[in-house]
């Protein structure tokens, strides 16, 4: 019942409860209210099981949506009911070269054909290996003229009508923070992460004071992201609910709650919020919760598509 009136109350204040029982916002436009705010497009993780998109987020800056981070499958809806403007994006950040993380590009490259940019913008991504390409080798296989969609090529060349692209190979196997973007006093870095064989990132993205931590699909084994971002205490956090507490879960690939917890509070993050859920995750959530505050015992919200955290001032 309590549960019940507190919805009632903030529907009044045009917000509504999600389906985990956390709040996020009855309108999608409503990040733009926020100097900076970070939206959810996709909570879901690699399986087609219920209703949530693939990974994307977006950071809006004063209303403008200006930094994506991932595009997953179905994610291309959500920037249309976000409200998101292509003409208004600085980069696109992309954590790694599975397809729950990154299959939604040629999409959004390609609704992007339409907007009538003329302006460059970047986009950001892991170097390669034997068995993964790099952000470059990705794109070149993309929209290159010998790519899968060929007619977009000229956003890798100097040719109209498209705008440029430009492409940053991160180097993955740097136990450092590395600059990905100092432009539109937007600060973007990024370190490489632990996530089986896959090279993998997290983003850093700070503007104004505020520090946004996305720290993708890791393992308890990225000891260079938490020495990097120790003590970082970022605004909001964004970490992958990707695996339950039972034994057996692939703990190379993800981390789970207690290891979580153990990185929110190395960060000395301000508010935790979990998104990719897998189904496993959420069916385990009470357990999960149990583990992240073995360590954390900061605010921790279970995001949905369209949820919206605007940075407090």
């Amino acid at each position: 019942m309590r549960l019940l009136l507190t919805c009632a109350a903030l529907s009044l204040m045009l917000s509504s409860c999600s389906k985990n029982g956390t709040t996020q916002s009855a309108d999608p436009k409503a990040c733009k209210s926020s100097s900076i705010a970070v939206q959810v497009l996709g909570s879901g993780g690699p399986i087609a099981d219920d209703d949530r998109a693939g990974s994307g987020n977006v950071i809006w800056i004063d209303g403008k949506a200006r930094v994506i981070v991932d595009a997953g499958p179905g994610s291309f809806i959500r920037h249309a009911e976000a409200g998101i403007d292509f003409n208004d994006l600085y980069a696109i950040l992309l954590t790694h070269f599975h397809g729950d993380h990154a299959g939604g590009l040629p999409g959004l490259l390609n609704s992007g054909s339409f907007s009538g940019r003329k302006k460059p913008f970047i986009v950001a991504g892991p170097d390669g290996s034997e068995t993964l390409p790099s952000t470059s080798d990705f794109l070149e296989a993309l929209v290159g003229k010998q790519g899968a969609f060929p007619y977009l090529s000229s956003y890798l060349d100097d040719s109209d009508p498209l705008p440029q692209i430009t492409i940053r190979n991160i180097v993955t196997g740097r136990d450092y923070l590395q600059a990905v973007n100092r432009l539109n006093d937007v600060d973007i870095d990024a370190i490489g992460v632990h996530h089986l064989e896959v090279p993998a990132l997290a983003f850093v993205v700070r503007k104004s004071g505020k520090r946004l931590l996305f720290a993708g699909d890791q393992s308890f084994l990225s000891e260079a992201f938490v020495e990097a971002t120790r003590n970082g205490r970022p605004d909001l956090m964004f970490m992958h609910n990707a695996i339950s507490m039972a034994d057996g879960q692939p703990r190379g690939l993800h981390r789970d709650g207690r290891s979580i917890g153990e990185a929110a509070a190395s960060t000395g993050a301000k508010k935790l919020v979990l998104t990719h859920h897998m189904q496993r995750a959420l069916d385990d959530k009470e357990a999960i919760i149990s583990a992240i505050r073995e360590n954390f015992d900061g605010p921790v919200e279970f995001a949905d598509d369209l949820s919206c955290y605007p940075v407090i001032p």
